[in-house]
């Protein structure tokens, strides 16, 4: 289908969808990929009725295969074996087309310019069963359960500080470790750093599954990385700076993963 085309009505891919509003913007996947990574992000807009309607039509150039709005209830919008417009220029290990190789949760939440609070018990569980059943279907790896940010860190931000990664993780979904404690009195490496603890930094960043360059500069794409990577696994200070908590908070995410 094309994206100009009419949507045409489907039936939901999961029994947990309260209702199906068609997206415009869907197309097939391209170069035969296959659902293998789950992208969450927030609405970043003032309730999820507006979300659905402007990711439903032609004119935003966007769309997300489900909504969850802050009861729990899911909407779904773009069939699973279809590509989505959610995740924009993007990268994750090495894949350039992530809408052609993912699955796209929208959650509602007005977003860090907006009031952004915390996300509701209801509608986290409903985040939970979804995705638990989406990854089972799909034999989702937990490390590439992914917030937007971590895919596109220079652009976004969301689902942000305050998505609970780690009730995700108890639940089976996704990868997570305690993180270290920031320590108030190490404020880290900043913008312009450069030496063996940056080269390293970057070199375990990509090898989790980044988009970064291995250059022994903290240059701003590394900050952003970092940023990311505070997001979803440091979320107690998230500053886009090179400190001991970060360095140790990488060292368990990387030793935490299977042996290859």
């Amino acid at each position: 289908m094309s994206a100009s085309a009419p949507a045409l009505p489907f039936e939901p891919d999961s029994p947990l969808v309260s209702r199906v509003v068609p997206a415009i913007n869907a197309e097939p996947r391209k170069g035969g990929l296959g659902s293998k990574l789950l992208v969450l992000h927030y609405t970043g807009m003032a309730s999820a009725e507006k979300a659905i309607h402007w990711l439903a039509c032609a004119e935003s150039e966007v769309s997300c295969h489900y909504v969850i709005d802050e009861a729990g209830r899911i909407t779904q919008l773009v069939p699973e074996r279809q590509r989505a417009w959610h995740a924009g220029v993007s990268v994750w290990r090495g894949e350039r087309d992530v809408n052609s190789a993912s699955i796209g949760i929208e959650i509602q939440n007005p977003g860090h310019q907006d009031g952004y609070h915390d996300f509701p018990a209801l509608q986290m569980a409903a985040v939970t069963a979804l995705s638990r059943e989406i990854v089972l279907r799909h034999a989702i790896a937990p490390w590439d359960v992914l917030a937007h940010s971590d895919v596109a860190p220079a652009r976004k931000i969301d689902p942000g500080e305050k998505f609970d990664w780690r009730m995700l993780h108890a639940a089976g979904v996704g990868h997570w470790v305690e993180p270290a404690a920031p320590d108030p009195l190490d404020p880290g490496l900043g913008e312009g750093a450069t030496g063996h603890a940056v080269r390293a930094a970057q070199e375990s960043l990509a090898a989790y599954g980044y988009g970064i360059e291995q250059s022994s500069v903290l240059d701003p794409a590394t900050a952003f990385v970092l940023r990311a990577f505070q997001l979803h696994f440091r979320p107690a200070r998230v500053d886009g700076r090179l400190d001991r908590s970060t360095i140790e908070t990488l060292a368990r995410v990387l030793a935490a993963l299977p042996a290859s």
